[in-house]
């Protein structure tokens, strides 16, 4: 029964999410504890993995302070705002050949649109707040995640024109390889530019102590601030496995059970993630803006140019052609582009 099948896989994605965002907070703690040579979380449970129940039930029992002059009801809904789209991504996510919420016809679009209200709920905390610092943390949130999502968005139009389907379910049967070897500067693009979305390191403006504060979480605590932090692990665990469904194959895999390989993928690229936030340093606002608008952008836009140059030819049907041929075209192609980006103070990224 339908009504059926909504409520059971409705439960199972939700304690998927919660589960893999305590997971993916226990590990990047561990992770990064390896990183910078110190132990990490330790104590709490074996190898500390009950180090993110505690810090839940820690949050949840501090006391909730609101700002006297703030708008309260604007306030208190910004958290859900800012949660809800987070969760609902995984609705399109397959976990099988058919392991899904819903089969839309038109998954990608549906995840662009549902992530993009996250952005409502960031201006709703710095508005509602009643101050200046979390206002302007608000608006330079929003300017970073609006400049980023367009070559976001060209970097999967790539994948797109390969399987010639919307639904993500179609775009992993269409896989015979991943298409990682098909699109690597278009996977490198996506993973660069939804880091930036998701505000990770080295694009983590959200907060600046000698600036902005904590950005609009300043005048946040207890359970709704909780909300916003499991927001920021639960995008960054739809980023993972958006990234595993496009360009690794989804949960297609050889011996094992199709969740299995799409869980391996999305830990892999999670690790990915985490390794960039250990190695590299933070940039400026001036830099962030300038990366995303006059290297990312043109850079998208070419690898679109070229892979429907590529799909128009055939050449992309020819994997002994199309492989080597698109590395050899993104290796050049960050090269002349990193040869003419500047940033404002004259430096070149690279």
């Amino acid at each position: 029964m339908d009504w059926l099948h909504f409520f059971i896989f409705t439960l199972l994605l939700f304690a998927f999410v919660i589960a893999g965002v305590l997971f993916f907070i226990w590990y990047e703690r561990r992770g990064l504890g390896r990183f910078q040579i110190r132990p990490g979380p330790n104590r709490a449970g074996t190898f500390g993995l009950l180090q993110p129940l505690a810090d839940a039930i820690k949050i949840l029992l501090k006391e909730d302070i609101v700002p006297a002059l703030a708008d309260k009801p604007v306030h208190f809904l910004a958290p859900l705002v800012a949660f809800v789209p987070a969760m609902a991504v995984f609705a399109v996510i397959p976990f099988g050949d058919g392991a899904l919420l819903a089969d839309l016809n038109i998954g990608i679009l549906y995840i662009m649109a549902i992530s993009s209200v996250v952005v409502i709920g960031i201006f709703m905390a710095g508005w509602a707040s009643s101050n200046k610092y979390s206002l302007l943390g608000a608006m330079r949130t929003i300017a970073q995640e609006v400049s980023y999502e367009i070559p976001l968005v060209l970097s999967i139009l790539g994948v797109v024109m390969l399987a010639g389907s919307l639904s993500l379910n179609d775009i992993v049967k269409e896989q015979n390889i991943p298409f990682v070897f098909l699109q690597p500067l278009g996977f490198l693009i996506y993973i660069t530019a939804a880091m930036a979305e998701i505000n990770r390191t080295p694009f983590d403006l959200l907060e600046a102590d000698s600036e902005i504060i904590a950005g609009f979480q300043t005048e946040y605590s207890g359970m709704k601030f909780g909300l916003f932090y499991l927001t920021e692990y639960a995008e960054t665990l739809s980023v993972s496995a958006i990234a595993s469904t496009l360009f690794l194959g989804g949960w297609a895999g050889p011996f094992l059970p199709g969740f299995m390989w799409l869980i391996i993928k999305i830990l892999a690229v999670f690790t990915l993630i985490m390794w960039v936030r250990a190695t590299f340093p933070r940039l400026r606002i001036d830099q962030v803006m300038a990366f995303g608008w006059k290297f990312l952008l043109p850079l998208a836009l070419l690898n679109l140019l070229l892979t429907a140059v590529l799909v128009l030819t055939g050449v992309s049907d020819q994997l002994w052609l199309a492989i080597p041929l698109n590395f050899g075209l993104a290796a050049t192609l960050i090269f002349i582009m990193s040869r003419q980006f500047r940033t404002g103070g004259g430096h070149a990224v690279t």
